[in-house]
């Protein structure tokens, strides 16, 4: 399988299509899947909407469709004011039992609150390599950030935010077990917020909450845990505005081997 994550960039995509179909064959690609960083709400430009030339829309997601979009425009106060009212105690809380973030760049420690997080929460996390690639390739551009959250010295939450032009990502996040009373996530999510609101950037995105509408999040985040609705409860307080992608596209090589896994799809989809 050959991979785009929210790409390509920029707007004037296709005469990179040849050059990508070319390298996907050399290397045996049974199908390309492509995932637009572009919103429905968004793209009113028909070149977009629709799949480029010999591909397909697919049902099958790799990345969360929708997310939450925290608009930090505005003064610090303004953008306090969108909050939820629990979300901005929670921050005040924080600063009140003296927690303390700073940038930091060692991914030894972020590693060893993911995999505490991972225990706790029961999701999969990458390998301590994964982490350490991903920060030497955007941290000397300026593009990404770590930040720790410490009570009396002791790390006990750290996270990591990217930025690209006037937008900006959360990616990866991890806590400890100790002091989580103290909310040291929330103060973490803000300070990232002020950190991308610095560097020039508008928006804030939070990154992967459930697949449904609003009304339907709105009604069930309290009654459910699984999946992302853990999340959704954290990152709903934030004001953010919740967006969808626009969906897959898949290029196939292998018609056969893809239509296996179509089917394997709608199998684990039914399971499910």
């Amino acid at each position: 399988m050959a991979y785009i994550p929210r790409g390509p960039l920029g707007l004037n995509w296709r005469p990179i299509w040849e050059e990508v179909d070319a390298l996907c064959k050399v290397n045996r690609a049974i199908f390309l899947k492509v995932e637009p960083d572009l919103f429905d709400d968004e793209s009113g430009n028909l070149e977009f909407v629709e799949p480029p030339a010999n591909f397909l829309r697919s049902a099958h997601s790799i990345q969360p469709p929708r997310t939450l979009v925290v608009d930090i425009r505005g003064g610090e106060a303004e953008i306090l004011e969108k909050m939820k009212q629990k979300t901005r105690y929670n921050i005040r809380l924080a600063q009140k039992k003296g927690i303390v973030v700073r940038s930091s760049a060692d991914l030894d420690v972020f590693y060893q609150l993911i995999q505490t997080t991972s225990r706790r929460d029961r999701f999969g996390v990458h390998s301590p390599d994964y982490y350490q690639k991903v920060y030497d390739l955007f941290s000397p551009h300026g593009q990404c950030e770590l930040f720790q959250a410490e009570f009396e010295g002791q790390p006990i939450a750290a996270l990591m935010v990217f930025t690209r032009g006037e937008r900006a990502w959360y990616f990866y996040g991890a806590s400890s077990d100790a002091y989580r009373e103290f909310m040291p996530t929330y103060l973490l999510q803000w300070e990232a917020m002020r950190w991308a609101k610095n560097r020039g950037c508008k928006l804030y995105d939070l990154w992967g909450v459930p697949d449904y509408e609003e009304s339907f999040l709105e009604e069930n985040f309290t009654l459910r845990s699984d999946g992302l609705w853990g999340v959704y409860r954290f990152k709903r307080g934030f004001g953010g505005k919740l967006k969808r992608a626009i969906g897959p596209w898949d290029r196939v090589y292998n018609p056969l081997i893809y239509t296996i896994y179509e089917q394997w799809n709608k199998f684990v989809s039914s399971a499910g």
